[in-house]
């Protein structure tokens, strides 16, 4: 299987907040900010894997400002790695300046997506091969994850995670 880089995967969608969108303080509903990265990653992941794609995880979400009404949002995904049969987004979330355009960083999140046949069984995945060193740094932290969250689950032992090993010791 052909290895891919994580711009092939690249996604970005820009939208506005509108008024059905938000709460009594006129901030942008969790949920809605929610529906729209998991809809980014999981186009995301389609591209990677070009295969149906379902969500499996939600493995990390911080809302750290609010997106008032009007807002400009740019929601941007990639692959971080792939594994067999499974992939991990990284979202990151953007509010534009209404008058310099300027943009900051709003929220980040981490979505695993598993990729399946039509029937619902899961199907391998390409791997994936960093170019820049931000994609570096996100492969190597996106194994590190993998395998702490096996080892909390009980799937794998402490001293059996090479990568963790640090941590533990």
């Amino acid at each position: 299987m052909t290895s891919k880089n994580p711009k092939d995967s690249r996604t970005i969608q820009t939208d506005l907040v509108l008024p059905n969108e938000t709460n009594p303080l006129e901030n942008m509903f969790g949920g809605e900010l929610l529906a729209r990265m998991d809809r980014v990653a999981s186009i995301a992941a389609r591209r990677h894997s070009r295969r149906i794609v379902v969500t499996a995880a939600v493995n990390h979400v911080a809302f750290n400002k609010t997106i008032p009404l009007g807002s400009v949002v740019t929601v941007e995904a990639a692959i971080s790695r792939a594994f067999k049969t499974s992939m991990e987004v990284i979202i990151d979330v953007w509010i534009e300046d209404r008058e310099s355009g300027l943009r900051s960083k709003a929220n980040e999140a981490i979505y695993t997506f598993v990729a399946v046949d039509d029937t619902g069984n899961p199907v391998a995945v390409p791997p994936l091969e960093p170019e820049t060193e931000l994609e570096e740094e996100r492969f190597k932290a996106a194994l590190r994850r993998k395998q702490l969250s096996l080892v909390l689950a009980g799937k794998m032992k402490a001293h059996e995670a090479t990568e963790l090993k640090a941590l533990f010791v």
